[in-house]
């Protein structure tokens, strides 16, 4: 069996910033059931970091993104061992409110989802769950999410037109606007750029260069040229486990492990 690999906290000439936000700790594991996907993980995510996870189809990449903020609860009959701490506090702690740390840790999906309502509502959707009524709060809230997203330009005169009209790469754009407003401190991106043209899908790795200055962003990519351009840190998962875990320009220029060579340079996956 391979040995699990421990991957500590970069060093930051910063200390606000030398604490990673997310652990994933203790050999972390994961099951569907009796099916085991994840085996003994232990990685540090960095704050305002872009962090890739990448790998072949069936590693584990959406399993684990999904685990950060516990979207795989939805799923009956599984169970880890280990534990993923948010600013040392595990999210698996009984008063932990899941809907809460949902709200800290937002997702954006591999397809667009956006609800069949207006470009406002969509924004606003969270908010207003929140209990949030205020016009002035909630207009506020939808200009400032549309403009982080890069998007307020595009639609500022179709706020409360259907969202489903937009286009493809506008729609992940306003599921991106919809997961800002409700002031995440991380967006994990499961492929976010997957169903999306080539134009589309450089708007959303330029957006990804903007949002981190703000956010912590985990990014699952199949695409090996966008983890290479848009990400600060790369894992990579092969089998459910991770067999390298470093800064993205040495993983793709001077990999350590012979399998991310092989995965990097193409000879498999």
């Amino acid at each position: 069996m391979p040995t699990p690999v421990s991957v500590l906290a970069p060093q930051a000439s910063d200390k606000s910033e030398a604490r990673p936000i997310i652990e994933v700790k203790g050999d972390y594991s994961f099951w569907y059931g009796e099916n085991q996907v994840l085996f003994d993980l232990n990685m540090a995510i960095m704050p305002r970091q872009v962090t890739a996870l990448i790998g072949p189809s069936g590693c584990g990449k959406s399993t684990l993104i999904r685990c950060l903020n516990r979207m795989n609860d939805l799923v009956q009959e599984t169970h880890h061992s280990g534990d993923i701490l948010l600013h040392g506090k595990s999210i698996y702690d009984p008063a932990q409110e899941v809907i809460s740390l949902r709200r800290r840790i937002g997702m954006v999906f591999q397809k667009s989802n956006p609800f069949p309502k207006s470009v406002y509502e969509n924004v606003a959707y969270g908010l207003r769950v929140s209990g949030e009524k205020r016009k002035g709060v909630l207009d506020e809230a939808v200009e400032s999410s549309l403009r982080r997203a890069a998007l307020w330009d595009e639609v500022r005169d179709r706020l409360h037109t259907s969202a489903l009209s937009l286009s493809g790469g506008q729609q992940q754009r306003l599921c991106i606007a919809r997961a800002i407003a409700n002031e995440p401190e991380v967006i994990l991106m499961d492929e976010p750029c997957s169903a999306l043209d080539p134009v589309a899908t450089g708007k959303i790795e330029e957006l990804i260069h903007y949002l981190k200055r703000d956010y912590t962003i985990v990014v699952v990519t199949h695409n090996m040229q966008q983890a290479a351009r848009v990400s600060d840190r790369t894992a990579f998962l092969y089998l459910g486990r991770l067999v390298e875990y470093r800064e993205t320009e040495q993983i793709f220029m001077n990999p350590e492990d012979p399998k991310t060579e092989a995965y990097v340079s193409g000879r498999f996956g």
